[in-house]
């Protein structure tokens, strides 16, 4: 893997990522970091946490990764192809206000990021995904729209997201990332959070009503699940449940 460290280029293997981790009982790794603040402040204000970013713009991580804490490391890559060495490493995963490929992969349920994304997440770690009004529009959807279509092909690739919720300009301004104190000051403040847990092991019919889950998701034959409430009947298609609580 790539790593970053201002102007140099540095070449980490999976021996060298293991040994910068030891130690450490949470893990975060930041997809589309961006320019790395997020991943700094949690660095400096969690000791406790190694503190990864990922995003495949060298430029915008030079500044934050000169003076990077010892707990923290960011990696050049592209999100839509992960690398292996980060396979269940995270138990927290933060992706902040995406745009371009990777929100349009999150939107289509692209099988590659998808299958990425659930490989770096341990058993129960946690997610937040952050959206911004301004770039779904840019993507055809609505806000609540497209959070709603995020929420269903991510529920239906191993998370279990159970909050989903619209922020307010209080909550940006507090919120440790550059994007969110454009959005908080800028013309469109509009985001939504969705946040919930990776999934221990696939959810089948069984396991599901031992947890008490009620929805289904209903895959279609192009592959796009859509969301059905406590009634929705099964189709020819299939039905996965478990979706969400």
């Amino acid at each position: 893997m790539e790593s970053i460290q201002g102007k140099e280029a540095l070449f980490i293997d999976t021996a060298e990522l293991q040994a910068r981790v030891r130690g450490y009982q949470q893990i975060l790794i930041d997809l589309g970091t961006g320019d790395g603040r997020y991943v700094k402040h949690v660095a400096r204000t969690r000791p406790d946490c190694f503190a990864i970013g990922l995003d495949a713009c060298r430029e915008n991580l030079r500044e934050a990764s000169r003076r990077t804490p010892r707990n923290a490391l960011y990696l050049i890559a592209n999100v839509l192809t992960l690398p292996a060495e980060l396979q269940a490493l995270a138990t927290e995963v933060t992706i902040n206000f995406p745009w371009g490929s990777l929100l349009e992969g999150l939107l289509a349920g692209d099988a590659a990021l998808l299958a990425g994304l659930a490989a770096l997440a341990r058993p129960g770690a946690d997610l937040a995904v952050r959206l911004n009004g301004g770039a779904l529009a840019e993507a055809g959807w609505s806000l609540p729209g497209g959070a709603m279509q995020i929420q269903r092909v991510l529920s239906a690739n191993g998370f279990n997201l159970d909050q989903s919720f619209e922020l307010n300009a209080d909550v940006l301004r507090q919120l440790p990332t550059t994007w969110a104190k454009r959005l908080a000051f800028g013309r469109d403040p509009r985001t939504w959070l969705l946040q919930g847990k990776r999934w221990g092991r696939p959810i089948g019919r069984s396991h599901s009503k031992a947890l008490g889950l009620s929805a289904k998701c209903v895959l279609m034959p192009q592959g796009a699940p859509i969301l059905g409430g406590a009634d929705a009947q099964p189709t020819s298609e299939g039905v996965i449940e478990g979706a969400l609580s």
